[in-house]
């Protein structure tokens, strides 16, 4: 019982920990151009992750089994990391890269448990099927089978706010680039 709410605490706290985080690694950031447009364009490739995500969740109501659900059970996460990888390299410095690894594994490692916890009592009948042909992170690039046919929805984009990922993430480049000039 005490393992579930750790991984409820975390859970909460994942986000307001991250700007923590972000603001280690960009006093420790030593940016340069080229590491500030590698990184973006790394960072660019974790938002369209998110956004193909996000077009095709309807968090809680059905099972995501479409999309890029078809190749990792997080793909959200999986965009956050390799976002977060975008940041550390635009950031160039080990620290940085230290304290993102560290923040991934205390707050991601739990939040992926709990959510499968919780998937797993919120559709007992398909989720079994659901995990075991489809990895919990690292995505298969053949792919499951698509059970259903759905298309990326716009709507459900909006409604999962994932706008707000991109518009977070142009403030920190745009930090970035005031502490590239410093």
């Amino acid at each position: 019982m005490k393992n579930k709410s750790f991984q409820r605490i975390v859970y909460r706290w994942r986000v307001r920990s991250a700007l923590f985080a972000f603001v280690a690694v960009l006093v420790l950031a030593r940016p340069t151009w080229t590491s500030i447009a590698i990184g973006a364009s790394i960072g660019l490739v974790g938002l369209a992750v998110r956004g193909w995500a996000a077009g095709h969740i309807r968090k809680d109501k059905a099972l995501a089994v479409t999309g890029p659900y078809r190749f990792t059970r997080n793909p959200l996460y999986l965009g956050s990391f390799i976002l977060g990888l975008g940041l550390v390299g635009g950031a160039r410095t080990w620290w940085g890269a230290g304290i993102f690894a560290l923040y991934f594994v205390v707050f991601y490692v739990p939040v992926i448990a709990e959510e499968r916890d919780r998937l797993r009592s919120l559709f007992p009948d398909a989720y079994p099927e659901y995990e075991r042909r489809v990895p919990i992170f690292f995505p298969t690039f053949r792919g499951a089978a698509a059970s259903e046919v759905r298309k990326w929805d716009d709507g459900l984009f909006r409604r999962n706010k994932e706008y707000r990922a991109w518009i977070g993430t142009g403030i920190v480049w745009g930090l970035f680039i005031l502490r590239g000039m410093i």
